[in-house]
């Protein structure tokens, strides 16, 4: 297995140079896009890794998959159907050309950026401060990693040049889709994007939803399998944002990817994956990641369908 990663490292590290690192957030301009890691964990807790695995980089939109989770460990999955749906939406992760008709739950989901920052409202606390703190908790303890934090230096860049985002928390207050300070909400948002991780954190993770909420290491039911059915079926159609469709041609599981260069990928009652390579493609995938991805689910066959 391990001869079969470096490998795949090895074939996939070129696609950096075809790549573009996100520049949209400053701070995120300074990746290295020559980087290229992979880590997988079986269902035996078997781990194996590759490349530059231990690099830590923020999780931008891997985070969603967790907003998502508190949210419905929070507020149920009634109140998360109410607010957002479930079906790819076909724009950009960041899109804010919604008509009058269009910027309603139905037509947002949990992995673009209107979805996770509405669903940051149904995470509870008395302070968004305290719900932003409750999501690092939840990270940490499903990646098995007390060390995971906040990169300031992003976040406060995040937090400068965010103006898209505002729009959109601004857009769901006006349609009284979110009745909270839209600043206060964003603080958490932001600050979730924002949390440091590396591949084999993400495995982790991916693990849990990989075994309906069980952690295969010890035993324990980390949260209701109901709920990894949920965000894993949400994975599938809306995870890789519109490349969604194609990833689950080539690739075949849920997965969640961030412009940070990040993807989670989640196989269903075999393993969690996690893979960093900064250099994205047009649609905001990592270019690299995809590749090796597509080239591990041929390998291990690892397509569901």
């Amino acid at each position: 297995m391990d001869a079969l990663l470096q490998d795949i490292v090895r074939q996939c590290r070129p696609y950096g140079a075809l790549g573009k690192v996100a520049n949209y957030i400053p701070e995120l301009s300074k990746a290295d896009p020559d980087k290229l890691g992979l880590c997988l964990i079986d269902s035996e807790g078997s781990m194996h890794c590759a490349g530059d695995w231990q690099d830590y980089f923020t999780m931008q939109s891997v985070i969603k998959t967790l907003i998502l989770l508190l949210a419905l460990m929070d507020s149920g999955i009634g109140r998360v159907r109410s607010l957002v749906g479930v079906e790819a939406t076909g724009k950009p992760f960041d899109t804010f050309n919604y008509s009058d008709q269009a910027l309603t739950g139905a037509n947002i989901n949990p992995m673009v950026n209107t979805g996770a920052i509405a669903l940051c409202t149904l995470i509870h606390g008395e302070t968004y401060g305290e719900k932003f703190r409750r999501l690092l908790e939840l990270t940490r303890y499903l990646s098995g990693d007390d060390t995971l934090e906040v990169d300031e230096a992003v976040y406060r860049s995040e937090k400068a040049t965010g103006n898209k985002n505002r729009a959109l928390a601004y857009m769901l207050k006006a349609y009284g889709m979110v009745s909270d300070d839209a600043d206060e909400i964003l603080e958490c948002y932001f600050r979730a994007c924002s949390i440091k991780a590396n591949c084999a954190a993400l495995a982790r993770i991916a693990l849990v939803f990989a075994h309906h909420g069980r952690d295969v290491t010890t035993g324990e039911q980390r949260f209701a399998p109901i709920y990894a059915r949920y965000v894993n079926a949400t994975l599938m159609t809306c995870g890789m944002y519109d490349g969604s469709g194609e990833f689950a041609l080539r690739g075949g599981f849920p997965a969640k990817s961030g412009v940070g260069g990040g993807i989670m990928g989640v196989v269903p009652g075999r393993m969690g994956i996690g893979v960093f390579a900064p250099a994205l493609d047009k649609k905001g995938n990592s270019l690299a990641g995809v590749n090796a991805l597509e080239l591990l689910s041929e390998a291990l066959e690892l397509s569901v369908f």
